[in-house]
């Protein structure tokens, strides 16, 4: 399985824009991880629960991650990008 297009919500933008040089960089390298294969073991991707549970989300580093939905089966929407914050 492979992602074909990965479509940009307005707060992830917004978000990643605040984000460290570093830690940018970190999450363009497991992006593409990410679109070759979306459950590659690196990505430590898991399915959200509670108010989150059509989301999923893959880790960056250890403090920050990535949430997303699946639009289609090779379709993502990013929704946002920071630490656990991101889950609340």
């Amino acid at each position: 399985m492979r992602i074909l297009e990965i479509r940009i919500g307005g707060k992830f933008e917004r978000q990643y824009k605040k984000l460290p040089e570093q830690i940018r960089e970190s999450a363009k390298e497991k992006e593409y991880i990410f679109r070759n294969n979306p459950f590659d073991p690196r990505l430590d991707i898991h399915k959200l629960h509670g108010k989150d549970k059509n989301a999923w989300a893959f880790s960056i580093t250890r403090s920050y991650r990535i949430k997303f939905i699946f639009l289609t089966e090779s379709i993502v929407l990013l929704l946002e990008i920071g630490t656990h914050d991101i889950y609340k």
